[in-house]
């Protein structure tokens, strides 16, 4: 099971030919993988029409949608910024904090193209999906 951020799903449906697009490729179909409501929304929200819009959304759909916010990540997310900070880290995104925070807490692999991310791997313990 991997979660798949906005960034890969972003550069997938540009057509985008990078190691993320093609690890994602090889999940669909193999793997079970999970599209959060915080990557869903960011990806909707980049689309030109209604009718875009509803076409992705259809294709998200096929894949389990889970809720990523909530109280308990919401304060995990915000110890998270200041454990960063400390260490000279800002995460600029407050959406990634969030969701790097619940694939820690779930330990759920984060397929992903943000270097808002790979403070969290390094220093929270965010699990990486190794790409091609």
């Amino acid at each position: 099971m991997i979660a798949v951020d906005s960034s890969v799903w972003i550069d997938f449906l540009n057509g985008r030919d990078d190691s993320h697009v093609w690890r994602l490729r090889a999940a669909l179909g193999t793997e079970e993988i999970i599209v959060g409501d915080l990557m869903l929304c960011e990806v909707l929200q980049g689309l030109d029409s209604e009718r875009a819009a509803r076409n992705v959304e259809t294709l998200l759909r096929r894949f389990e949608i889970v809720a990523m916010a909530g109280e308990a990540i919401a304060v995990a997310a915000a110890r998270n910024f200041r454990i960063l900070r400390r260490r000279g880290i800002t995460i600029r995104k407050t959406i990634d904090l969030l969701i790097g925070t619940w694939c820690i807490q779930n330990r759920i692999p984060l397929l992903h193209n943000d270097g808002d991310f790979r403070p969290m791997a390094r220093y929270l313990g965010l699990i990486e999906v190794r790409q091609a």
